[in-house]
Formats: structure tokens, sequence, C-alpha cells
């Protein structure tokens, strides 16, 4: 009868067993690390692409500040000539307007008459004055409506006044005119002067 020893074979057998499951094991170890390798470069690629385009952005952003700044500073320079323009307007609205009117009224007064107050409030005209005779308020009155900055002129106070011992009459008249802003002015060149008023009564 022939015996044959098979533990030798079962031995080998376990060995290349062994030897294949640690084959597979390192196989599978390498393949996850390289997949997590692969992720790992795939993940810094994008977190630096990420990086650049913050940078690209905040280099973009800059340059829009900067230009908005600069929108702002034409902006300001835009008002400040607005109101360098309105202040020019009004200007020339006063030199064409009131001034004008003054100029008007010095020229139409006729002498014994000399205005005390002048007041514009929108188209409303309030003047105020002293004359010698009722005669010479009329003939104002005339003269106002004849000139092209007065119309609708009438007489609201007149009374006797006693200014320095002489006696004249304290007129008030209101008129209309094109709407401006309101302001009193009291004319230097026909204030009243009792001193005047006496020396022209005596005359």
């Amino acid at each position: 009868m022939i015996k044959i020893n098979l533990l030798p074979v079962r031995a080998a057998k376990k060995k290349e067993t062994a030897v294949q499951q640690l084959t597979i094991f390192g196989f599978g170890i390498l393949v996850v690390l390289a997949v997590t390798l692969s992720m790992y470069f795939i993940k810094g690629m994008q977190v630096s692409n990420t990086k650049d385009d913050i940078t690209t952005a905040n280099a973009k952003i800059n340059e829009l500040k900067k230009k908005i700044g600069k929108l702002e500073e034409l902006k300001t320079l835009k008002d400040q000539v607005k109101k360098k323009l309105d202040v020019l307007s009004l200007l020339r609205a006063n030199k064409a307007g009131p001034a004008q009117r003054l100029s008007t009224l010095s020229g139409i007064t006729p002498e014994q008459l000399w205005l005390t107050a002048y007041t514009e409030s929108s188209s409303e005209v309030k003047i105020s004055g002293l004359a010698v005779n009722e005669d010479l308020i009329a003939t104002y009155m005339r003269s106002l409506e004849a000139s092209v900055d007065f119309m609708s002129v009438e007489l609201v106070v007149s009374e006797q006044n006693v200014t320095a011992g002489t006696k004249l009459k304290k007129f008030e008249l209101t008129c209309k005119l094109e709407p401006l802003k309101a302001q009193v002015v009291t004319p230097k060149a026909v204030v009243a002067s009792p001193a005047a008023a006496q020396a022209a009564q005596t005359k």
C-alpha cells in the first residue's frame, strides 16, 4: 500500500492563496491611493483656479471702484457748475429785473416827489413815498402805467403828513409785474429827505 503525504501540497496552496490575497490587498491600496491622490490634485487645481478667479474679480472690483470714484467726482463737478449757472442766471434775472425797474422808477420820479419804500412780492409791487401835492402823485401813477415794467397801478393811501414842519402828501401805490423773488429795496437816489422837502416847498 502506497501512502502519499499531501501536507506539503496543502501548505503550498495556502501559501499561494495568501500571496494572492496580499497581492489583491496591495493592489486595492494602490488603487485607493491613486484615486485619493487624483482627487487631491483635482481639488487643488480647482482651489487654485478659484483663487485666480477671486483675484481677477477683486481686480475688476477695484477698477470699477476707481471708475465709480471718477463718476462721483464728475457728478460733484456737474452739481457745482449747475449751482454756478443758477447763480449766474439769478444775477442776470436780477440785473434785468429789480435793478432795471429801480432805474425806471428813478427816471420817471418827478421833482418834489420822493420814494420811501419799494417792495416786490411775486407779481405784486408796493411803492410808498411823499409828494408835495396830489397832482404829482397822479402824474407819477400815469408814468408808471406808461412804463414797460408796471401795470394796474392803484392808489391805496393818500394822507397828509408833516415832516420836519413841512406838510407833504404821504401815499402808497400798488401795481403788478412779472413774478420775481420777493424783496424790499429803499432807493437811495429817491429817499425822502425832510430838508429837501422843505426846500422844495419854499420854491
